[in-house]
């Protein structure tokens, strides 16, 4: 069974820095974890409210 925090990705990015091919830069590691970790970060309430308010607004 899978978490809920699993299922509400969209697309699934490797945690880890095995999707490499040889070619890649030593830092493409790197950028891809920096990457990742991003995508974990839970969206600010600020901007969860400025969104709410610009659907709001929508039909005007």
């Amino acid at each position: 069974m899978t978490s809920s925090k699993d299922d509400k990705k969209v697309a699934s990015v490797p945690q880890n820095a095995d999707d490499t091919h040889p070619s890649d830069p030593d830092w493409a590691s790197g950028l891809k974890r920096l990457y990742d970790s991003v995508l974990d970060e839970p969206l600010p309430d600020t901007f969860k409210d400025l969104l709410s308010q610009l659907d709001g607004n929508e039909g005007k």
